[in-house]
């Protein structure tokens, strides 16, 4: 298989997977129906940062090492779960109370509010924190690699493919959230959209908890 072949059919693959709404959607939306554009971008960028990140660990064999050992995998696995669930009812609760800040009896985190930092942090840990894209990049990977290729290099150029249609596909998620403002924006709205999104990141961290094996 040449290289070109390789990367096109993996372009291909996970494009389809990219446009599948999933937890990064509803967390991209979430986010950007707020009007925390800094925040947004921050989130999109800690995503893609974990995919990265998977991509390299995979073509050095780390992640392998990982889906070997049942504890660790099961560690990461809880670890997941018990962040999302918490960032969903978090989002629910704050949907209940009517608001988009943290109430002025919480701690602010230096890095809360519309901040690109703030957001970076919540999608790379999301993303990091989900063992099954490790599972995925490990059984995804060595079907895209040609003969004598650098396995380091080749992990790496597929991944940043994977994060260029991801930064693609974001781009599209937030300018559709910026168009819809007007009528997300309202206060009602936000709060609906908090109890769905909320709802969807609660779902999605009891299904990698119990329905992952």
């Amino acid at each position: 298989m040449a290289i070109s072949t390789a990367v096109g059919s993996f372009a291909l693959f996970v494009a389809v997977l990219t446009v599948t709404p999933g937890v990064d959607t509803a967390l991209i939306l979430r986010t950007a129906v707020t009007g925390r554009r800094a925040r947004a971008w921050g989130v999109v960028l800690g995503i893609q940062t974990g995919v990265l990140t998977w991509g390299a660990l995979t073509s050095a064999g780390v992640t392998a090492l990982l889906t070997a050992s049942q504890l660790a995998y099961q560690v990461l696995r809880w670890a997941g779960a018990l962040y999302l669930v918490w960032l969903g009812l978090r989002m629910i609760r704050d949907a209940r109370r009517g608001k988009d800040e943290p109430a002025a009896d919480e701690p602010l985190l230096p890095t809360d509010g519309d901040s690109l930092l703030a957001g970076w942090r919540q999608g790379v840990l999301t993303n990091l924190l989900n063992p099954k894209v490790g599972a995925f990049y490990v059984a995804l990977l060595p079907q895209f690699m040609p003969r004598g290729v650098n396995h380091l290099a080749m992990g790496l150029l597929l991944a940043s493919v994977h994060v260029l249609l991801g930064l693609v596909w974001s781009t599209v998620l937030i300018g559709g959230a910026r168009a819809l403002r007007g009528w997300l924006g309202k206060p009602q709205a936000r709060r609906l959209l908090d109890r769905i999104t909320g709802t969807v990141v609660v779902a999605f961290g009891i299904r990698l908890a119990f329905f992952s094996d």
